[in-house]
């Protein structure tokens, strides 16, 4: 769990970094368009997660790690990311004098799209990972 920790806080502290430097260059989520560097968001939980299943396997699966097993970790890495970014999003929505109900009705398919990438990316990573195979015999 250490190791999902770990990279969960740094997928959210860059994903909360990331939303005021968007904000602080005029992008903000109540904008009809989606803006071209908002699609290079998703570098930080693909390689938030590609470091951190790496690490795991090298660190606590001693080079061996199975599919199942690697999908949890990016499940584990995912959530606590996703915790941090949702109270970075609350302090970006009190600086940036937005209301809530405005960010859920102008960015909902924002926010899908987020969801599923990082169930595509934990899909990715995980079988990019894992070296394990568990024969059915």
């Amino acid at each position: 769990m250490k190791n999902a920790i770990i990279w969960g806080v740094v997928i959210g502290v860059l994903s909360g970094i990331w939303m005021f430097v968007m904000h602080s260059s005029g992008i903000t989520p109540t904008n009809d368009k989606v803006a071209t560097l908002e699609y290079f968001s998703f570098l930080i939980p693909a390689l938030g997660l590609l470091l951190g299943i790496y690490s795991y396997r090298k660190n606590e699966c001693k080079g061996q790690m199975g599919f199942l097993e690697a999908l949890i970790q990016s499940f584990k890495i995912l959530i606590v990311g996703g915790i941090l970014t949702v109270f970075a999003t609350i302090l970006y929505l009190s600086y940036a004098q937005v209301s809530m109900s405005d960010i859920l009705k102008d960015s909902s398919g924002r926010i899908f799209g987020a969801l599923l990438v990082g169930v595509i990316l934990a899909f990715g990573v995980s079988l990019l990972f894992h070296n394990k195979s568990n024969k059915i015999d």
